[in-house]
């Protein structure tokens, strides 16, 4: 898979534990995460449906998230919101612009910032229902119809975006071109046929 070209249109940090996060210019990414994050840390706690029973102490894969601007249009649309879905509202870090289907990157893609900052794609970002929950009781829709708290669950079951580790420190700033390059098995993890 070829290597992907697209900017970065906004960036935010919160450290709350609410959903929603403050927008910034930029944000600066150590090995443990986003500086100034709520999920800022080397581990976290696993919660139901992880690996692991909740509560257990484990690795954290979730230092950041990214969504993209077009799965959140489709998401704005899909939900027949009055006003357009931001990256900061649904709590991402990063909102990139110009991929289509972020959420479809597998896991080891490698975004790279002009900084020199990497960041590796852990897994897909599910949504939660308490963002959905949050988001029906804040939004409203073009019809004047109220949302049903899994409006945002159902709405971007496919492109809620990623989320992953920090591989080198750096800065992320609105405006920076990233490289995304899709994650493919070494050529010499192929067998060759006998």
């Amino acid at each position: 898979m070829a290597t992907i070209t697209a900017t970065v249109a906004s960036v935010h940090a919160g450290i709350s534990d609410q959903t929603a996060k403050e927008q910034q210019t930029a944000i600066i990414v150590e090995l443990d995460g986003v500086v100034g994050d709520h999920h800022r840390s080397y581990t976290r706690k696993a919660w139901a449906g992880d690996k692991q029973p909740k509560g257990t102490i484990r690795r954290n894969e979730r230092q950041w998230s990214a969504m993209s601007v077009e799965e959140l249009a489709q998401i704005q649309a899909a939900m027949d919101l009055a006003e357009p879905l931001s990256g900061a509202a649904v709590g991402a870090n990063i909102c990139l612009e110009g991929i289509d289907e972020l959420s479809r990157l597998p896991k080891g893609t490698i975004l790279r910032f002009p900084s020199g900052a990497e960041l590796m794609v852990a897994e897909y970002n599910p949504p939660c229902l308490d963002i959905s929950s949050r988001l029906a009781n804040a939004l409203k829709t073009n019809s004047g119809k109220a949302l049903e708290n899994t409006a945002f669950s159902k709405a971007a079951k496919l492109t809620r975006g990623l989320v992953g580790v920090v591989e080198v420190a750096g800065k992320i700033s609105v405006g920076d071109e990233v490289e995304i390059t899709p994650y493919q098995h070494p050529s010499w993890l192929a067998r060759s046929p006998d």
